[in-house]
């Protein structure tokens, strides 16, 4: 005898009515937006893209999975340029292109209508990513009181973020056990998009600060445990088995450049930036930071390069008036 096991979607991943015309084809979204799509923050961003795309279908009459064309998704496009930037315009058309496949693949519609129709034209060159300079990184490390444990913890997760290149959600993912010592030298590894693991060495002053933390913490001998915890009672309190958010790591950074008197307005990303431009500016090679940093192609390293800021900065001084 067996059982039949049901599993309902949760409310947040049904999908539009318009990608639903059968239980078949609503089952094939439900596997795109589960299956196929791993990352929560890329899923949630393309369920709002599809379900904007399925009120503008029904808003223009367009009832039939069937019916939905080329033109359709064009005419969609152009009116999200009115209202969006195009780096948002061409994720909703990329959401559209991977769901349409998925569901070309699945015997549900026989032509991808979104396939041929492009999005709006847009070069980066430079990132937006506030960044800090040399001297401020240094105050702001330098501003953390240190005789407590809330400030050990912090100094050793903006270190990892400058010293490694290291995403907020890489560092605040980490383990104990994914710092360690090889060859005399710390290091650490981080668990990056896709589920790929990144080993790097460790610069000597985040060494100290990763030591000093952890002795403090005393969470050496908890080698599964959460490498960033949080505090009971907010920082007053004892340290927890509950590992940080990014939001918590934001808040804490707002705090620290406050103290740090930054007038910058900087976020999680910012050490990612600050690091490689300083990295950059000392000599570094730009394959040698794509590699830190983990990144598939040197183009995007580059946008986290500022150094053309400080140039343009000293040039605009020399308007003596």
């Amino acid at each position: 005898m067996t059982t039949a096991i049901i599993l309902s979607p949760a409310p947040e991943l049904a999908p539009a009515p318009i990608f639903a015309p059968t239980p078949k084809a609503a089952r094939r979204t439900m596997e795109f937006f589960t299956a196929q799509i791993n990352n929560d923050h890329t899923r949630k961003a393309y369920i709002n893209a599809t379900r904007r795309f399925a009120q503008w279908c029904d808003q223009h009459g367009i009832s039939q999975l069937a019916e939905v064309q080329a033109i359709h998704v064009a005419a969609f496009v152009k009116h999200l340029q009115g209202e969006f930037s195009a780096p948002t315009v061409k994720q909703h058309l990329a959401a559209l292109r991977m769901l349409f496949d998925w569901l070309v693949t699945g015997h549900i519609l026989e032509t991808n209508p979104a396939h041929s129709v492009r999005g709006p034209k847009y070069v980066v060159k430079k990132g937006k990513t506030p960044v800090l300079n040399t001297d401020e990184a240094r105050a702001l490390l330098d501003a953390i009181d240190t005789t407590s444990l809330p400030g050990l913890r912090d100094r050793a997760l903006i270190g990892v973020m400058v010293y490694t290149f290291a995403r907020v959600n890489a560092a605040l993912e980490m383990k104990v056990k994914d710092y360690f010592v090889q060859g005399r030298r710390g290091w650490v590894q981080l668990h990056e998009k896709g589920g790929k693991e990144h080993t790097v060495p460790c610069h000597h002053s985040l060494e100290k600060f990763l030591d000093e933390y952890i002795a403090a913490a005393g969470i050496a001998g908890d080698p599964d445990g959460w490498l960033f915890r949080t505090f009971t009672c907010g920082r007053g309190g004892n340290l927890t088995e509950t590992a940080m958010w990014q939001q918590d790591a934001y808040r804490m950074i707002q705090r620290r450049a406050k103290a740090a008197k930054i007038k910058t307005k900087i976020g999680n990303h910012t050490f990612r930036a600050t690091g490689i431009t300083a990295y950059m500016k000392n000599g570094g090679k730009l394959e040698t930071a794509q590699q830190i940093a983990n990144h598939e192609s040197p183009r995007t390293t580059k946008l986290y390069d500022r150094r053309e800021e400080e140039i343009s900065l000293d040039e605009v001084e020399r308007i003596a008036i």
